[in-house]
């Protein structure tokens, strides 16, 4: 599920998809060696202090899981995560049969004391390495049935590296995003 940009509800989104799961401080040369990575070029301060779990409000789990003071009211409406410096979260939105899993509706509670940082590296089904289509007027094709919805959601200006492309790169909605030459 993805925020829809008029109406700001959720909505089932066809082309992103997130998956995850927990990963221990320091479980191993790995992860240790990614903490460190990530502490040196980000100069952080200590993660939240208290809120700013990550809460999954359609999870199962919400009616088990207990919850004392420490966390957020917002934490206590769902199953919620809480954030610890150098944890990572790997969240799984899709089913084995890549069907989408519901349950992977999340979100960020509150932060209460303290900061909260997070960095994302999103892991996807497919390649977003596809060369864009090229045509012989100058690049003008859509390389997505969805690009005139893309454009009617503003993503030309949002999101113009990938819509309209670069020097370097074509654009995969140049043609939806009216950047065509005549």
């Amino acid at each position: 599920m993805v925020a829809d940009n008029d109406s700001g509800k959720s909505i089932m989104s066809k082309v992103r998809t997130s998956s995850g799961m927990f990963l221990k401080r320091d479980q191993d040369e790995i992860v240790a060696s990614i903490e460190q990575t990530i502490a040196t070029w980000t100069f952080l301060p200590a993660d939240v202090e208290r809120g700013g779990e990550t809460i999954f409000p359609d999870s199962e789990g919400k009616e088990t899981q207990e919850k004392d003071d420490t966390w957020s009211d917002t934490a206590k409406s769902g199953y919620a995560v809480k954030t610890k410096k150098g944890d990572a979260l790997l969240i799984f939105s899709l089913h084995p049969d890549a069907s989408t899993d519901p349950d992977s509706l999340r979100g960020s509670c509150p932060v209460i004391e303290g900061e909260k940082w997070s960095a994302t590296k999103w892991i996807h089904v497919g390649s977003f390495e596809v060369p864009a289509k090229r045509s012989a007027n100058g690049g003008c094709v859509d390389n997505s049935e969805h690009c005139p919805h893309w454009a009617a959601a503003r993503e030309c200006k949002k999101n113009p590296l990938y819509m309209v492309g670069s020097p370097e790169a074509g654009g995969f909605c140049r043609k939806s995003c009216k950047v065509c030459s005549s």
